[in-house]
């Protein structure tokens, strides 16, 4: 889903931290998560979700950084 204000949209995706949604930025730039302050890269959030949920390691073979 989408979060729409007047400056940016940003998209929903599973915080890997806690189990509220994370916001993704409208520019793919970082992921952050209001409930436990989670603050990354997109591409750290992609290494960090790959390592820590054996359901999304396959994303790392086709993420390039």
């Amino acid at each position: 889903s989408y979060i729409v204000d007047s400056s940016h949209i940003s998209m929903k995706i599973k915080c890997p931290d806690c189990p509220g949604p994370a916001e993704l930025s409208d520019d793919f730039g970082s992921v952050k998560c209001p409930k436990c302050s989670l603050d990354m890269t997109y591409g750290e959030y992609v290494r960090y979700i790959g390592y820590k949920d054996a359901k999304y390691r396959n994303i790392l073979n086709d993420y390039k950084p």
